[in-house]
């Protein structure tokens, strides 16, 4: 019988060696061994994807293997995320997307799929969005929370432009806005008048619960 120490850190090592297969392997032992979903995809899968990240910032893991990574760690979530029970109610409504400019996705995907399964409605609108397409989305759906990634230093100034053309649009008092993504770091949310910075998946979904003035349980 695999005990749940295991289990967590098969999952974490198989998120930072890139092995999709085994991270797959992995939630479908959760499963069959009856351990709680969360607690892998927190203390395991979160923690590897976390790992992930500091050897990428270190020049230790590239980029190829980063993307494989965060793709490892969405397939084996939504596996867990399948059995969860669903709340009764949904917590809010969120629009999340990466700006355009930006062909990767890494990250985003984790947070759309970890706020869904903290009971928020998410409208994950992709990678290369312009801000066109958020504002649309944005008067289509009335979220709570706007959430946009930046992986790249030329792309980033998509976030600032979306926070002004909110703001023309009469939007931005009615939505929490988020910002996220490699390059991206609390300054710079402060500098363009965004209400939170989430640096990880865990830490995004603790930022808009408590944007909504939720517990993060």
């Amino acid at each position: 019988m695999v005990s749940v120490q295991e289990l967590l850190d098969r999952a974490a090592r198989a998120i930072v060696n890139a092995d999709t297969e085994e991270a797959v392997n992995v939630a479908h032992l959760t499963l069959e061994a009856g351990v709680d979903p969360l607690l892998v995809i927190n203390e395991g899968f979160s923690r590897g994807m976390a790992e992930a990240g500091e050897l990428f910032e270190r020049g230790e893991l590239f980029l190829p293997e980063l993307i494989i990574s965060s793709e490892g760690m969405v397939s084996a979530v939504r596996i867990l995320e399948a059995v969860l029970p669903k709340q009764e109610k949904k917590v809010g409504v969120a629009v999340i997307g990466t700006i355009e400019g930006d062909i990767h996705d890494i990250g985003k995907g984790i947070v759309a799929t970890m706020l869904r399964v903290y009971g928020f409605e998410v409208h994950d609108l992709g990678r290369d969005v312009s801000v066109k397409k958020f504002i649309e989305t944005v008067r289509a759906v009335k979220p709570d929370i706007v959430g946009s990634s930046a992986l790249m230093t030329t792309t980033q100034t998509g976030q600032k432009i979306l926070e002004q053309e909110l703001q023309k649009a009469g939007l931005r008092d009615s939505v929490k806005t988020m910002v996220g993504g490699a390059v991206i770091t609390q300054r710079w949310a402060n500098k363009i008048g965004a209400d939170a910075y989430g640096e990880n998946a865990m830490e995004a979904v603790a930022k808009a619960k408590e944007l909504l003035g939720l517990t993060t349980k």
